[in-house]
């Protein structure tokens, strides 16, 4: 997926509109496999549930009581997904 095609969600009060009927806490993002960036003011920082992705191998921390986005990979309304459903 480019870049480009990622879904930007604003991040208000802590929590996201991940899907319509939906809103989900920041938090679960760092653990979503759909979760690719956290809009942090001064740009975005990758997703910490991408250290287990074997192409991007990412291990920096994010302090998410700044994130003020996310960039999702998500484009089939499917939600929140658990990164732990897969590495378990």
């Amino acid at each position: 997926m480019a870049e480009d095609e990622y879904r930007i969600l604003p991040a208000v009060k802590g929590r996201v509109q991940c899907l319509h009927e939906k809103k989900e806490p920041v938090e679960n993002c760092g653990f979503c496999v759909h979760c690719r960036e956290f809009g942090t003011g001064a740009g975005f920082v990758k997703s910490p549930s991408l250290a287990y992705c074997t192409k991007c191998r990412v291990t920096e921390r994010v302090d998410l009581t700044k994130v003020t986005a996310v960039k999702c990979a998500d484009h089939q309304g499917g939600g929140f997904h658990s990164i732990t459903n897969i590495i378990s």
